[in-house]
């Protein structure tokens, strides 16, 4: 269209060519970025070197099903020129949970995904996903025990861990409450990959869960352990044991770690230049930044905030979601994300809901109908 057939339309005409070409740019700027981020994923390979961690059908070791597994899975993962895959071990060596931590730290890693395999005395199956969070029963904590005890093994852990007793239900519940932050997150991403577990690989669903692992607490990220399968089991071991298992594994793992990155590019608010103004001219669309989220019920007063006032509290399952902000225009919502990012809620993202419900930023700046 030139610029004599564009002075021919009427005011009403023009308004909306210009309002679509601005969202054209708009949906541009969204695709560059996409293509330029890029993540960094750290995988860890459970145990290792003198930890062989569980050993089940036919003497096969956890350290080294974990560890191929890992390997296959980054290799997968490289495969996106946008992701850097950082590992914590490449080969047989013992590394301390808090060094495995720390790698992920240094790196300023987006994710960390620990990969394990499970036993027990019965012929027990099935694949689950956990994240860090105060266990909600003796189970549950029977397995963070079982992950825990390794530092054990490590000299100096009583300096490490600053007294932590892997057998003290009371040491475990302090693990959890510094990576509250990122539980929403890593909720979201173990609920993906637990799904491509059931569905893909048709294994037994074991679920998503939640407790008290050192080596996630040790994060500042979203994390996730997967206990891929029973190596005690006769038929699941022999199919983690293989080959085909640990392709079919890792592959499935891969495909969930990107579907979760996908996921963050649409809703958060890196998805869209600082440069870009925009404001909503759908009145039912509200945007708000979400800042933590946890199992934790807070008071909602400004000092539980770092200052921040008028944070919204919802419950969401047994979890709680904290808000900040509530506007109808972009433009606000953004300059509200920096302002809760400057008060230390690093990982602030911004969200959308319609009529109250929860859609992804993306849609929400799509042209109405």
């Amino acid at each position: 269209m030139n610029l004599q057939m564009f002075h021919k339309f009427n005011t009403k005409t023009k308004t909306k060519i210009v309002f679509v070409f601005f969202i054209f740019l708009f949906q541009i700027n969204l695709t560059v970025f996409s293509q330029e981020h890029t993540y960094t994923v750290v995988l860890d390979a459970g145990h290792g070197g003198h930890d062989p961690g569980k050993v089940g059908y036919k003497g096969h070791k956890e350290k080294d099903i974990a560890l191929k597994i890992t390997l296959a899975v980054g290799k997968k993962l490289e495969e996106n020129k946008h992701i850097k895959v950082i590992y914590t071990r490449k080969t047989d060596v013992f590394v301390d949970l808090f060094k495995r931590g720390k790698i992920a730290n240094k790196a300023d890693a987006d994710l960390f995904v620990s990969i394990h395999c499970n036993a027990h005395t019965s012929q027990a199956s099935g694949a689950e996903t956990w994240v860090l969070g105060l266990h909600a029963n003796k189970k549950n904590f029977a397995v963070a025990k079982a992950e825990n005890k390794v530092i054990l093994l490590e000299d100096n852990h009583e300096e490490n861990y600053k007294g932590f007793d892997p057998n003290s239900p009371e040491s475990v519940i302090g693990l959890t409450l510094m990576q509250e932050e990122y539980l929403d997150q890593s909720l979201q991403l173990a609920s993906i990959i637990q799904d491509k577990f059931t569905h893909t690989l048709k294994r037994v669903n074991r679920g998503v869960k939640q407790a008290g692992f050192i080596v996630l607490h040790q994060t500042y990220m979203p994390s996730v352990l997967i206990e891929t399968g029973f190596i005690t089991n006769k038929s699941e071991g022999k199919y983690l044991g293989s080959a085909k298992g640990q392709q079919a594994f890792a592959q499935t793992i891969a495909q969930g770690v990107q579907k979760y990155l996908k996921q963050i590019d649409v809703n958060t608010i890196e998805s869209v230049s600082n440069n870009d103004t925009y404001e909503t001219i759908n009145d039912n669309i509200i945007f708000k930044v979400q800042i933590a989220s946890g199992s934790k019920r807070l008071e909602t007063k400004s000092y539980n905030f770092k200052g921040l006032k008028g944070v919204e509290r919802i419950k969401v399952g047994l979890n709680y979601k904290y808000y900040y902000g509530k506007t109808s225009s972009y433009n606000t919502v953004k300059k509200q994300q920096e302002k809760a990012k400057q008060k230390g809620f690093t990982t602030a993202f911004i969200v959308a809901f319609e009529n109250g419900k929860k859609i992804s930023v993306k849609k929400a700046l799509k042209t109405p109908d």
